[in-house]
């Protein structure tokens, strides 16, 4: 008896950790694949489109300012792939499509979509997302 319960932990520990090895291994596929995605639609007309919206749009203005400010040292994550990573596990794959599809068709507006990300991520993630984006814009600048 005791040796089928050592052979049942041993087991079941083993898939517990291949079913978080999956689920590692998968997000980081996934979010390489929405930026490589993302990037190879944004040739450089879009990309021109993207930063006259955000030079003429207020509110992202702001938070590109807010995010000039933020110490980097002290933010979860710095990078795009890490903001990809961390969208993907707290939001998911699925809804942030939905939300894709939902931006480019008009059924969903600005504050609806930040409303439901803020709802999701810390306050320091949310500081990380402003960082990542003003370092990103200031990259192709």
């Amino acid at each position: 008896m005791k040796k089928f319960i050592t052979i049942t932990a041993i087991i079941l520990v083993l898939v517990g950790a291949a079913g978080y090895a999956v689920w590692h291994f998968g997000t980081n596929i996934a979010s390489e694949k929405i930026i490589e995605k993302v990037e190879s639609t944004l040739d450089d007309e879009n990309l021109e489109e993207v930063k006259s919206y955000i030079e003429n749009d207020s509110k992202v203005q702001e938070i590109v300012s807010e995010a000039a400010t933020i110490d980097p040292e002290t933010l979860p994550f710095q990078t795009k792939e890490e903001a990809t990573r961390v969208l993907i596990k707290k939001v998911g794959v699925n809804r942030l499509l939905d939300i894709q599809e939902q931006v480019q068709n008009g059924s969903i507006n600005q504050d609806e979509v930040l409303s439901e990300i803020e709802g999701k991520l810390s306050e320091d993630e949310i500081s990380a997302l402003k960082y990542v984006l003003y370092k990103e814009l200031n990259k192709s600048n």
